[in-house]
């Protein structure tokens, strides 16, 4: 995975190129999902793929990067009512162990 405009490949330094796009369901605030495009880009040296993240998304995570930094700061918890549609009590736990531990 490499970041939204990064140009060369983490593994070798070759440039990249486009190579297609893939689907990602991102779930949002309120409970709302969304489909966006992921870019793909293939690396003109050793010919890697690497998926282009947006800075709203974090590796393997389908909550947005935001929500995630609020459950493990402490302003969203299980027992907030106007967050019943997030993520549910174990996955905010394993959360908060991974980050802070980091």
């Amino acid at each position: 995975m490499i970041c939204e405009g990064d140009e060369l490949c983490p593994i070798c330094g070759g440039s990249l190129s486009t190579y297609d796009h893939v689907t990602r369901i991102v779930k949002r605030a309120k409970g709302l999902k969304e489909n966006i495009l992921i870019r793909r880009r293939q690396c003109k040296t050793c010919g890697r793929l690497h998926r282009e993240l947006p800075d709203s998304l974090l590796r393997y995570k389908q909550y947005e990067k935001e929500i995630i930094e609020n459950v493990v700061s402490g302003d969203i918890t299980p027992y907030d009512l106007d967050y019943e549609d997030y993520p549910c009590e174990m996955t905010m736990k394993r959360w908060i162990k991974y980050y802070r531990n980091d």
